[in-house]
């Protein structure tokens, strides 16, 4: 601080606000800048009996989301594209007779996510990077993400280790459909690893791994489960983390870099900004971060009331996510926050 000769009052020598006068000042100053190149996509692709009728069917817990159809999904991935998308994320959904004990409709070459795959790299091919989520849940009758067992007291159990060659298996059906980018979210351990030399062995060297390293066991997740039709009963806290617990996640997250993961992930990212901001200062790849349907839904209902300005919070939401250190952004609002970004 100076002081004025005339006044003898103090006079600030440093003025941070210098770099906020003006739009353009504060762009050209900006620490932190969303690129749509980086953000992900997640479709729901929903297997219909007559698909040629069928028509997308809105998530009532996701305004603006929906379970596609074939022919919505290449539309919808058209638009992405068209706005700056780089990549999209593909769920399946299929018809609840079709789920059994081991989830094999996720694996069958005629299975709902594996012919949206394949028919999406058809039509697209490089022009946008094609993710599958390479897990059971949403093909399994009970729910969960891997194969249940019993242990030797007759609890039942998640197999951690029979459940690592059905996603062996899936991630193999998942790059033979085209997917650039296999995404195992299970968090069964060793997943990264028998994924890596069961497509390796298959021809697949160039086919990467996004890992779901850490992910924790949250509440935030409610609206995805209508979104995928979950016959989840329970909880997953078997093998989803623990939200009480950060050290945990940089264990996950290093042992899959060490397995061979292409990316890693933190989900859901609002809650965990934190760990975010550590899995990103030690990992030597690059690090997502998934904006998971309970985020979407708190700003979306929240605005839908005239509580919060919509389009001022998605964006808001996405800078602190890439703020605390993502790389990478999968959310359900990347075509519109594309476009919300070139105005």
């Amino acid at each position: 601080m100076t002081s004025s000769p005339a006044s003898g009052t103090y006079i600030p020598s440093r003025r941070p606000r210098r770099l906020r006068t003006s739009p353009v000042m504060r762009n050209f100053t900006a620490e932190t800048d969303l690129n749509p190149n980086r953000f992900v996509l997640p479709m729901f692709i929903a297997d219909h009996e007559n698909s040629a009728s069928a028509e997308p069917t809105p998530i009532s817990s996701l305004p603006g989301v929906v379970q596609h159809t074939e022919d919505s999904l290449l539309t919808a991935i058209e638009e992405a594209i068209e706005a700056g998308v780089a990549a999209v994320d593909l769920f399946g959904v299929p018809l609840p007779e079709d789920k059994d004990a081991t989830g094999t409709a996720g694996i069958a070459e005629d299975g709902v996510l594996n012919k949206a795959l394949a028919r999406a790299r058809k039509e697209f091919g490089d022009d946008v990077l094609i993710i599958a989520d390479t897990c059971l849940d949403e093909f399994t009758d009970h729910g969960h993400c891997g194969v249940l067992s019993t242990d030797r007291w007759g609890h039942t159990i998640i197999d951690n280790d029979a459940t690592l060659d059905s996603y062996a298996a899936m991630a193999v059906a998942q790059a033979e459909a085209g997917a650039h980018i296999v995404s195992p979210s299970g968090m069964m351990d060793g997943q990264v690893r028998r994924i890596r030399e069961a497509l390796d062995a298959a021809g697949h060297q160039d086919v990467s791994i996004m890992a779901y390293s850490a992910k924790y066991a949250s509440a935030f997740y409610g609206p995805f489960r209508e979104a995928v039709g979950s016959s989840l009963e329970g909880d997953r806290r078997q093998y989803q983390q623990d939200a009480r617990n950060l050290r945990e996640s940089l264990l996950e997250t290093q042992l899959d870099i060490d397995e061979g993961a292409d990316i890693v992930m933190v989900k859901p990212a609002m809650p965990y900004l934190d760990v975010l901001r550590e899995v990103a200062e030690m990992s030597t790849v690059p690090v997502a971060a998934y904006q998971v349907s309970g985020e979407y839904a708190m700003i979306s209902a929240a605005a839908e009331r005239g509580w919060l300005d919509r389009e001022a919070c998605i964006l808001e939401s996405l800078t602190g996510i890439a703020r605390a250190g993502a790389d990478i952004i999968l959310t359900y609002w990347a075509t519109e926050a594309a476009k919300l970004l070139s105005r």
